[in-house]
């Protein structure tokens, strides 16, 4: 499979949202209720990402082969303040059969150095505790630095926050 890593565009939003539904469906299906998952809409999810690639401030990548777009990494500025951190990773999604080949790391690597070129020192990921990719996160080097309960669908759920507190490295 030909790999490669570009900048996101505002004409990538449908092919993104597509990636974020099917990740979303696979890998929370008995973590999130079925209902909601079965809710998600392609149309409303690309009209998000359409809105944040547009309107600028975050980082966005895109993972693509011959076939076309799928995975994509999206951070920026810190939403919630941890301290010792200032950016965060917002998104990181890759379906199943596409995991393991160095697609995430490739992600994750263009999205730390673009932050760390817009000034930030460090990263912070929020994670569900159920998320098979929480061992990704540990692998990049990522340490536990905080928890919460969040709300989805009407399920109470904890997040994990990894952190890493120096951009200025390979993964």
């Amino acid at each position: 499979m030909e790999l490669k890593i570009r900048r996101a565009v505002v004409e990538d939003s449908v092919a993104i949202a597509h990636v974020h539904v099917d990740s979303w469906r696979s890998t929370y299906a008995g973590i999130i209720p079925d209902a909601f998952l079965a809710s998600l809409s392609i149309e409303e999810r690309a009209a998000v990402w359409k809105d944040v690639i547009d309107s600028g401030g975050t980082a966005f990548f895109v993972a693509e082969s011959g076939p076309g777009i799928f995975g994509f990494a999206c951070g920026g500025k810190l939403r919630d303040a941890i301290d010792g951190y200032d950016s965060e990773l917002y998104a990181i999604y890759l379906p199943r059969e596409h995991q393991r080949f160095g697609a995430g790391r490739l992600l994750f690597q263009a999205l730390a150095d673009a932050l760390r070129a817009e000034g930030f020192a460090s990263l912070a990921v929020w994670v569900l505790e159920e998320n098979p990719a929480v061992s990704f996160y540990r692998h990049l080097g990522g340490v536990l630095i905080a928890r919460k309960s969040i709300e989805i669908g009407g399920t109470t759920l904890t997040e994990l926050a990894y952190g890493w507190l120096a951009l200025d490295t390979k993964f």
